[in-house]
């Protein structure tokens, strides 16, 4: 397993509860697969192909590293957030996004982009100390490798067939939809079509964080059957980032 940057990230909560640093060892990328297993699999019933293994891994984990949210008591890895630089991107023949979204009008900010996903976090850890740290981790990559973009796949469940989900979209999309220009476009649509969009629906905790932020959804939603979820495009500008939300989910990174 290659490493593309030094683990320099680590963070701890006030109480010392949690570390969240960079992956350093093939080892350590197998923990954050394997608490991805956990909620992916066995939690939401995602139909993975290493589920033998116990472990949610794919082609693109080698190009990636791994944010890890580590119990300082029980030294077990409790969240994780994986992390595709533009440059390795390159090298894996595209973003994970690009197996569920068309993105050929976003070309031109393909060297400025860099994509999170395959975020998850133990059901006894999720609240928003976690979250946080996750997040300030992410900060601070990004603040110190100047990506501009940050762009990824947010799931909603689709344990009702999907009418939660189109829900959500019908909810959010016309506020937060991307200029044209960004517009993508899903290879499996949901079909809204199809379902109920008009549910009165609570908007998913890391989708409300991610539009916060000041986050574009991209475009419709995306059907993956295996992890049986609908997925939207979120595409972040770093620039256009609110501060407010900003200083509350993410620690400053004067010093990147």
């Amino acid at each position: 397993m290659p490493h593309l940057i030094k683990p320099e990230l680590q963070h701890q909560t006030p109480h010392n509860k949690l570390t969240v640093s960079l992956a350093r060892t093939g080892t350590e990328v197998e923990e954050a697969q394997r608490i991805r297993y956990k909620v992916f699999a066995e939690e939401m019933g995602a139909n993975l192909p290493s589920a033998a293994e116990g472990l949610d891994r794919d082609r693109f984990d080698k190009h990636c590293e791994h944010l890890l949210a580590r119990d300082n008591e029980s030294g077990k890895v409790v969240g994780t957030y994986r992390i595709m630089p533009p440059e390795q991107a390159h090298i894996a023949g595209g973003y994970y996004s690009e197996t569920e979204f068309d993105l050929s009008r976003l070309v031109n900010l393909r060297d400025r982009m860099v994509e999170v996903g395959r975020s998850c976090v133990h059901q006894d850890y999720r609240d928003g100390a976690t979250i946080t740290q996750l997040w300030s981790g992410l900060a601070d990559y990004i603040g110190k490798h100047h990506h501009e973009y940050l762009i990824g796949c947010a799931s909603i469940s689709m344990a009702d067939g999907g009418h939660y989900a189109a829900s959500v979209y019908n909810k959010i999309h016309k506020l937060h939809a991307a200029p044209s220009e960004y517009r993508v476009f899903p290879h499996c649509p949901l079909p809204l079509e199809a379902l109920n969009r008009d549910m009165e629906v609570i908007i998913p905790p890391l989708i409300k964080g991610y539009l916060r932020l000041g986050a574009y959804i991209g475009g419709e939603p995306a059907w993956d059957p295996d992890f049986n979820c609908a997925d939207l495009f979120i595409l972040l500008p770093v620039a256009r980032m609110n501060e407010r939300y900003a200083k509350h989910f993410m620690r400053k990174t004067a010093q990147a």
